[in-house]
C-alpha cells in the first residue's frame, strides 16, 4: 500500500504488511549496497520488546514493515544478516528488537550515534539533532509518543516513521567523509563490530548483572554473593515470565535483601520496600537463594570491593582520568568516548586487589593501555 507524501519532501512510504509485499521489498533492496534502517517498538509491560514496526530504505522508497502481520521471511533475515550495510542510530535497543523477532543479528553495522562520539560531537546525540546537525532539516516531534501498536498508523504516524530512516544515508556520507579525513574510520567499524558482540552476548549476561550495582563496594563478600544469586534468578524469571524487571523486583529491593540476609519471613518483610505480596508470591524462593549464600564456603565467596572513597582509590582514579582527559582533549572527544566512568574504577579496583588489569583493547588499549599501566606504576602520581 503506497502512501505517497506530497511537498517539497514528499517521501515514497510503502506499507508491507503481506508475505508477497515482503518478498518484493526484500527484493528490491537486496542489490543496495547501504541501507537505513530504524525499528518502533513497545516493552512497557514486558521483558522482552514487542515489535511495532520495521522501517528500512535504500534512499528512495521507505519500507514499513509491521511485525504484527508478518514473521520475519528468510529474504529478510538473509537481508539483515548479511549483504548492504546497515545504518541505525543509537541502535542497542534496535538490535535486541530483531534479535527477538527476526532471530538474527543485524550485520554489517554502523551506529551513527557512535560515529558522531568519534567525531567529538556529543556522543549521546539523539537523531533528531544530528540531522540537524548534519543536515540543517528540523524533524517533526510530534508523533515521538505514539501509539505504534495501533493500526492502522495514520498518515502522520507513517511519515514520522519514515523520516527515522531516510535522512540517514546522508548523514553517513558526510560522516565517513569527516572519519576518513581524521584517519578513524577503522575506529568506527571495530567499535560497532564490538556493539554487534555484544548484542551477541547480552542473552547470556545474566551472570553479570549484579556488576552493575554502584554500591556494590558496601556488601561483605557473603553480601556480594547473595546479590548475585538474587539478580540471577531474576532475570531469568523476567525472561521467561516476559515481565519487566521492576514488575518482579527492582534491584534497589534485591540489594536490601541481599544487604539484610534474612533468614525467616518475619526478617524479610521487615525490610523497607518489601510489600506482603512479595513475601508471598516469592519469599521462599529470595530465602532459599539468601540461604544458599549464608551456606557457601569462604574460598567460593568473591572478594570484597575497595572502597572508592579510600585515598588510595581516589588517588588511583584520579591518575587514570588525567591520563584519559589528556587523550580525549588531543582528539578533541568527550573523555567517555575513550573510557567510561566504570571503566576506569575497574583498572582501579583491579590494581588494589592485585588482579589482572582489565585494560582496554584494540584502538583504544594501543593509545592509553601503556599510560594507564604507568600511572598505577607510579603509585598514582601520572
Amino acid at each position: 500500500m503506497p502512501i505517497t507524501s506530497t511537498g517539497p519532501d514528499s517521501l515514497d512510504i510503502r506499507w508491507v504488511d503481506t508475505p508477497a509485499a515482503l518478498d518484493a521489498a526484500c527484493a528490491d533492496l537486496a542489490s543496495a549496497e547501504i541501507l537505513a534502517l530504524d525499528t518502533e517498538f513497545f516493552r512497557e509491560s514486558t521483558f522482552h520488546p514487542v515489535p511495532a514496526l520495521l522501517q528500512l530504505s535504500a534512499g528512495e522508497a521507505v519500507y514499513l514493515i509491521d511485525p504484527q502481520a508478518l514473521d520475519a521471511s528468510p529474504a529478510l533475515c538473509e537481508l539483515l544478516a548479511g549483504g548492504p550495510l546497515k545504518l541505525l542510530h543509537a541502535s542497542s535497543e534496535d538490535l535486541e528488537v530483531l534479535r527477538n523477532w527476526a532471530d538474527v543479528l543485524v550485520a554489517p553495522l554502523v551506529d551513527t550515534q557512535v560515529a558522531q562520539g568519534l567525531l567529538g560531537e556529543d556522543p549521546a546525540m539523539g537523531y533528531q539533532r544530528l540531522v540537524e546537525h548534519w543536515t540543517g532539516e528540523t524533524l517533526p516531534k510530534d508523533e515521538t509518543r505514539s501509539d505504534w501498536l495501533e493500526r492502522p498508523l495514520s498518515d502522520a504516524q507513517c511519515r514520522y516513521a519514515a523520516l527515522d530512516v531516510v535522512y540517514l544515508l546522508e548523514v553517513w556520507k558526510q560522516q565517513r567523509e569527516r572519519l576518513v579525513e581524521l584517519g578513524r574510520l577503522d575506529w568506527l567499524e571495530a567499535d560497532c563490530a564490538e556493539l554487534l558482540a555484544q548484542a551477541g552476548r547480552n542473552g547470556d549476561a545474566d551472570g553479570q548483572w549484579y556488576l552493575r550495582h554502584r554500591q556494590l563496594w558496601r556488601l561483605t563478600p557473603r553480601q556480594i554473593d547473595a546479590y548475585r544469586r538474587l539478580t540471577i534468578w531474576r532475570e531469568g524469571e523476567a525472561r521467561r515470565r516476559n515481565l519487566p524487571r521492576g514488575w518482579l523486583v527492582n534491584d534497589k529491593l534485591l540489594y536490601a535483601i541481599a544487604e539484610a540476609l534474612p533468614q525467616h519471613r518475619q526478617a524479610l518483610a521487615a525490610i523497607e520496600g518489601v510489600k506482603p505480596t512479595l513475601v508471598k508470591r516469592e519469599g521462599d524462593t529470595l530465602l532459599a537463594l539468601v540461604g544458599e549464600a549464608r551456606r557457601a564456603d569462604e574460598s567460593d565467596l568473591p572478594e570484597a570491593l575497595p572502597s572508592p572513597l579510600a585515598g588510595a582509590f581516589k588517588k588511583r582514579f584520579k591518575a587514570l582520568k588525567r591520563v584519559v582527559s589528556a587523550d580525549a582533549e588531543a582528539l578533541g572527544v568527550a573523555p567517555e568516548v575513550l573510557l567510561r566512568r566504570r571503566d576506569l574504577e575497574a583498572v582501579v579496583a583491579a590494581d588494589l586487589l592485585d588482579r589482572p588489569l582489565p585494560l582496554p583493547k584494540g584502538w583504544r588499549g594501543e593509545r592509553l593501555s601503556a599510560r594507564l599501566a604507568a600511572a598505577l606504576s607510579e603509585g598514582g602520581e601520572a
